[in-house]
């Protein structure tokens, strides 16, 4: 039995680590301010011996025991990052200061929640963890990415100068259950839209591409990036690399949904990328031939019936 501190475990996909964790036999220790976490999310797991749910801000020091850590505390969607952009900046890099420097103390094994977004609009498609992105470091999403791209620059150094044993990953579009309906990602909108009969809202003209990640998928890619034997490890692409354009979501959703809504077209928001597409090559070779299991269909099935008892 390790000891693992799962920090925005609250969180979407905190959540389903942390229940995934507990089911292969670990003690749980999940760190959450409630932001866009929910108790809601974990209550399930509160008569676990072997959880335990602690309500704080990575931007403060914590001390505790532990083997592991995987950093997810962050929020991850616009609406969300940009409600408090300098909170969320204090959150990807304080944050990361705090718990590398647990790390360091415990000697423990950390692993950084990174994104796509680190490469901005990209240049270059699909994108391997050798693009160095093209980010507006002082646009409005830039809060969110910045952030990440500075964390990952911390572990690096925290790894080299202190020999801190570290893993990142960059994470590419996840969905599945417990999104929040109101998070303002595509999927969680076009869900929400087409059950309520209402427009589906798309930016642009509807051309922009996404690769969409089950959540399942994503929590087994973190777990076997946790389980490397090396001391460091990363960045790593954990994503779908089937490609989606949103005018194609919209009609998959509205057809599973059986819903009447509309396509309505909105203004693009600023630096929002026209194209995003992971290549997994390197997750492949460094964790056990791992891809994504689930199609975009039984994905969609499972959230959509989340949703439907949430709304």
């Amino acid at each position: 039995m390790k000891k693992i501190l799962v920090t925005g475990g609250a969180g979407f996909i905190g959540s389903h680590l942390c229940e995934r964790l507990l089911k292969e036999g670990n003690e749980v220790i999940c760190v959450d301010n409630f932001f866009t976490g929910a108790k809601s999310n974990v209550v399930h797991l509160l008569d676990n011996p072997y959880f335990e749910l602690i309500r704080h801000d990575i931007t403060m020091p914590f001390y505790v025991e532990a083997d592991e850590i995987y950093n997810l505390a962050c929020p991850a969607s616009p609406v969300h990052y940009q409600f408090n952009p300098i909170k969320t900046i204090k959150t990807s890099v304080m944050g990361a200061v705090n718990m590398l420097g647990l790390a360091k103390r415990i000697k423990a094994k950390i692993l950084q929640a990174s994104t796509s977004e680190v490469y901005g609009d990209p240049d270059i498609h699909p994108q391997t963890e050798s693009y160095w992105g093209n980010v507006n470091p002082i646009g409005s999403r830039s809060c969110y990415d910045e952030g990440k791209r500075c964390a990952e620059s911390l572990f690096i150094n925290y790894h080299k100068q202190n020999n801190v044993k570290i893993k990142i990953v960059r994470i590419f579009n996840t969905y599945g259950p417990r999104m929040l309906p109101n998070d303002g990602r595509v999927i969680s909108n076009f869900i929400v839209q087409a059950l309520q009969n209402k427009p589906i809202t798309i930016y642009g003209d509807g051309k922009q591409t996404r690769s969409f990640q089950y959540v399942d998928d994503l929590i087994e890619a973190l777990i076997r990036m946790m389980n490397t034997e090396n001391d460091v490890i990363g960045p790593v692409n954990i994503g779908n690399p089937e490609e989606f354009n949103m005018l194609e979501l919209a009609d998959r959703i509205i057809s599973i949904t059986r819903s009447k809504s509309k396509i309505e077209y909105h203004t693009l928001p600023e630096d929002d990328p026209i194209q995003r597409k992971p290549d997994i090559s390197l997750a492949k070779k460094l964790l056990n031939n791992w891809e994504p299991k689930t199609n975009l269909d039984k994905g969609l099935v499972k959230t959509i019936d989340y949703f439907k008892q949430v709304l």
